[in-house]
């Protein structure tokens, strides 16, 4: 698994007029090629009526799967600029689709390849582009007396307390990423002198816009 990774954080979508003509771009995180496409045909059963709905998405932390359609549109003018819209956000794993309501003004080419240049990127940032960060679950059973040292030094350090269970010990779900769980799990035998239990979870990953970890 890549430790870090480009995407989009969410469902997202944002509309614009250009030249009299309504462009509607969508975007959707994507796992594999079957939920990108299962997608972009649940967009154009939305706008059946639509003049066009174009599309572009990327599969693979290498980008080895890269799919666009123009619908319709001139050759290179509205598919193309959408894919490299995802490219230039350097984005995986991502579905966007263009949908357009002919306005009766025609763009041209030029005009064309702006408008689906913008469409994509409303789409994409109504999305919310984000970091998707690798972490892992510690979990971490310590005594009670052990509690208030252990949340105030978190605090200080900025780790992720997730969780707490209370039952005959107090046990902590901690979120840590992955590079520092061993710099985590040193920290607390060194806080409480060794007394604590501490065990590891799966790893998964969480998105991070700007400085903020979005918790699932």
């Amino acid at each position: 698994m890549e430790l870090e990774y480009r995407t989009v954080h969410e469902f997202g979508s944002d509309e614009v007029i250009i030249e009299k003509s309504r462009f509607i771009g969508y975007s959707k995180p994507v796992e594999n090629e079957e939920d990108a496409i299962g997608f972009i045909e649940e967009i154009k059963q939305k706008h059946k009526d639509a003049t066009h709905n174009v599309w572009a998405y990327t599969v693979g932390m290498s980008m080895n799967i890269q799919r666009y359609s123009d619908d319709g549109e001139p050759k290179g003018t509205a598919g193309i600029p959408v894919l490299e819209v995802i490219k230039k956000e350097d984005l995986r794993n991502v579905a966007v689709v263009v949908t357009r309501y002919f306005g009766g003004t025609k763009l041209g080419a030029g005009g064309l390849v702006r408008a689906y240049t913008r469409g994509a990127k409303i789409g994409l940032d109504a999305a919310k582009i984000a970091a998707k960060h690798l972490y892992t679950k510690l979990f971490v059973q310590i005594e009670y007396t052990m509690l208030g040292k252990i949340q105030n030094e978190f605090a200080n350090k900025g780790y992720i307390i997730k969780d707490i269970e209370y039952g005959e010990n107090v046990k902590l779900t901690v979120y840590s990423p992955l590079e520092i769980k061993e710099e985590i799990e040193e920290f607390v035998k060194e806080i409480t002198s060794a007394n604590a239990d501490i065990t590891r979870g799966e790893d998964f990953y969480l998105s991070v816009i700007g400085t903020e970890v979005i918790l699932e």
